[in-house]
């Protein structure tokens, strides 16, 4: 597939997650220094930061309001379905 170079030209994929899942992330990615996040290549760093801004801005995900509460019941959901 040839491309012009823009991101928005490049293939994307729809991931789907769950709303716990979604917000964990969110909250992580808020409060994480991507700075210290260990990585084996730049690219990793930067699509960490796509993430986020995937969050920010996705209409049909609703994670940029939660609440400390919303996100601690999140938070124990997600740990609840670890099995590991």
């Amino acid at each position: 597939m040839k491309t012009n170079g823009t991101r928005e030209s490049l293939p994307t994929v729809t991931v789907r997650l769950w709303h716990a899942d979604a917000v964990v992330l969110f909250d992580w990615l808020m409060s994480t220094d991507l700075n210290s996040v260990p990585v084996t290549h730049p690219a990793q760093k930067q699509a960490l930061a796509d993430l986020l801004s995937r969050f920010e801005w996705a209409a049909d995900v609703d994670v940029t309001g939660c609440t400390n509460e919303e996100i601690a019941v999140a938070q124990a959901a997600v740990a609840k379905e670890m099995g590991w």
